[in-house]
Parts: structure tokens; C-alpha cells; sequence
């Protein structure tokens, strides 16, 4: 595609805006009403977001990551703690998050500190995973180089052959928390004279503020 033919593709937004009066005073509180709303409607997979890292020298790398659980404490996903996101955040341990639901022109902004999930929280999250997914945990050295396909194929039949009906949460699998202390609502409107508000944690509250399209 040229970059001529991309400019085109222009698509007008027609849902109502935000007005702060309506929004909750917590953004976890919102968050839930957008998130039941997009559940509502059956968007695919509406649990999965983008999440950013960075390394100690700043260089950034970001991916998609499927949200598992959230609370006022931050959201929660699960990967290998071996993996690329998990050594970057174990040295640089700040993230952003972005959930993007574009049939309702909608997005949600996260920025704040990532933790690890508790090893019970772990542990009982894994037990209720699909002995496949399991399996695939203990199998996929995550991040790395691997020789081949069929290497991870033998290595995943090999392992799921050795395993009895129980498979144990691996040592190097478990889960993070992005604690935010910012949360931007966006809403896409006509001319691309978009609603955004902001929430930023200020000691125990929340402030809340409009910005700019």
C-alpha cells in the first residue's frame, strides 16, 4: 500500500462523547463500565491490550498480551519470567498498557509500575489453564532462539508424555501487575476532534482533567 492510498482511509466517528460529570471518580470504576460494555457486544477477544517496555538504555519493544484479571490493585497478565518483557521489566520495572476496541472508536490508556503476581495467585491461575497451555509454558523457552519448529513439536510431545495428569506451574512462568498512576479515557468523534480524559493518581486520589484531541 502507498502511502497515498493510506492517508484514504479516513473512517468518521459517530459515538457520543465523554462528559466528566458522567465518569466515575475512580478509573477502575469506569474502566469496568467500558470493559462490561465491550464484553456486552461480543467484541473478539477484548481482554487483549498492548503493553510497552522499555530496557535500562530506554529502547522500547511492545506486544500484544491477553489482561486475566483486574482490580484496583492494576491489571494482571501472565508470560514466561525468562521472556524479553519480563527481563526488561525486571531491570526497568515501568510499562504502558493500551486496550484499543475499535468498533466503539474506543481506547484505554494505562502508564505505572509493574509488579509480580503473588506465587499462589500463579499457581491457582495455572491449575486453571488447559493442560495444552500448560504444557506449551514448560515447552517454548520464551524469547529465544530456537532451532526449529519441529524442535519445539518433539520437545512439547516429549514433556507432554512425561507428565502425569497434574501439570506443575513452571519455576519461570507467572504473572505481572501494572499499577497505573495514569488512566486515559479516549473516544473517538467526528473530525477527529476526539474526547480524552486523564485520571492521575495524586497520593491516595484521583484527579481527573481533559486534554487536547
Amino acid at each position: 500500500m502507498r502511502q497515498d492510498e493510506a492517508a484514504r482511509l479516513r473512517r468518521e466517528y459517530e459515538a457520543g462523547g465523554l462528559i466528566e460529570a458522567e465518569m466515575a471518580s475512580d478509573p477502575f470504576e469506569q474502566f469496568r463500565e467500558w470493559f462490561d460494555g465491550v464484553v456486552e457486544v461480543e467484541l473478539f477477544e477484548p481482554n487483549t491490550f498492548v503493553l510497552a517496555t522499555a530496557d535500562p538504555s530506554g529502547r522500547p519493544s511492545a506486544r500484544a498480551v491477553l489482561m486475566k484479571s483486574f482490580s484496583a490493585d492494576g491489571i494482571v497478565f501472565y508470560t514466561n519470567m525468562s521472556s524479553r518483557k519480563s527481563r526488561e521489566l525486571k531491570q526497568n520495572p515501568a510499562g504502558a498498557a493500551t486496550f484499543v476496541w475499535l468498533p466503539l472508536h474506543r481506547q484505554v490508556r494505562f502508564e505505572g509500575s509493574l509488579t509480580p503476581v503473588d506465587d499462589s495467585v500463579a499457581d491457582e491461575y495455572f491449575a486453571s489453564r488447559p493442560r495444552g497451555a500448560q504444557i506449551g509454558a514448560h515447552a517454548s523457552p520464551q524469547s529465544e532462539v530456537v532451532q526449529s519448529r519441529d524442535f519445539l513439536e518433539r520437545r512439547y510431545a516429549e514433556l507432554d508424555e512425561s507428565f502425569g495428569e497434574e501439570v506443575p506451574r513452571p519455576d519461570t512462568w507467572g504473572g505481572w501487575c501494572l499499577q497505573p498512576s495514569s488512566v486515559e479515557f479516549w473516544q473517538g468523534l467526528p473530525n477527529r476532534f476526539h474526547d480524552r480524559i486523564l485520571y492521575r493518581l495524586e497520593g491516595d486520589a484521583w484527579s481527573m482533567e481533559r486534554l487536547a484531541p
